[in-house]
């Protein structure tokens, strides 16, 4: 089958097919103490969001209504992803750490500066797992921006033997929607704190990730 019939086909395949499992699952929204969470509905404002690749399936259905832009990559999977998201609603920039990053950088940029929330898969697209890179410091610079550091973890779910130990909830599942501390990085930080502030934030979405399985009862993997 050729890309272009895929690509014709299978992203309108998967919207419907998460669309009507996503009705049943059933989000559960924690937060530590002193965060205002993002819930189900808010439209979200000029934001940063981060979160683990491994999500991206319970983090499209719930974040659906927000209006907000996901950086993917260039590449023909990134295509296929692209078009489901915005079947969804979501926009999308085009480019990654490995390809077109400033190109990325730049788009994200200019959704910050017209009021909406542009949104990272920390780890991805190629990991390693659980290590954010970067990027979302570099745009929290040059725009002010806050960053919210989140994790969705299902009860039930199944895991693929990928490099991001992808989730796929199960129907009628609970989710958690665990938030942790933003990250707020000052506009003159130079060049040489970005490592430690990019730490800081690959510490908050692993507290996000760690208190949602701890809420559920399962071990950390």
């Amino acid at each position: 089958m050729s890309q272009r019939i895929l690509l014709a086909i299978v992203p309108r395949c998967v919207w419907a097919l998460l669309w009507i499992v996503g009705l049943t699952w059933r989000f559960e929204v924690i937060a530590e103490d002193g965060v205002t969470p993002v819930v189900f509905g808010q439209k979200a404002g000029p934001e940063i969001y981060c979160f683990w690749h491994q999500c991206v399936l319970p983090c499209a259905m719930y974040f659906r209504r927000s209006g907000a832009v996901i950086l993917i990559s260039r590449s023909f999977d990134g295509e296929l992803i692209t078009r489901v998201l915005r079947l969804f609603g979501f926009d999308a920039v085009r480019g990654s750490s490995s390809r077109g990053a400033r190109e990325g950088l730049l788009g994200l940029k200019r959704v910050i500066e017209s009021g909406r929330t542009a949104i990272f898969t920390a780890d991805g697209p190629r990991g390693p797992i659980y290590e954010t890179k970067l990027g979302p410091i570099k745009l929290a610079q040059a725009t002010g921006a806050p960053i919210g550091a989140f994790h969705l973890q299902p009860e039930h779910a199944w895991t693929l033997n990928s490099w991001d130990r992808f989730l796929i909830p199960r129907p009628f599942t609970r989710i958690v929607v665990s938030w942790a501390q933003w990250t707020r990085v000052p506009p003159d930080l130079p060049a040489e704190q970005f490592e430690v502030m990019r730490r800081e934030l690959n510490a908050a979405i692993e507290h996000a990730r760690l208190r949602a399985l701890a809420h559920l009862g399962q071990k950390a993997s």
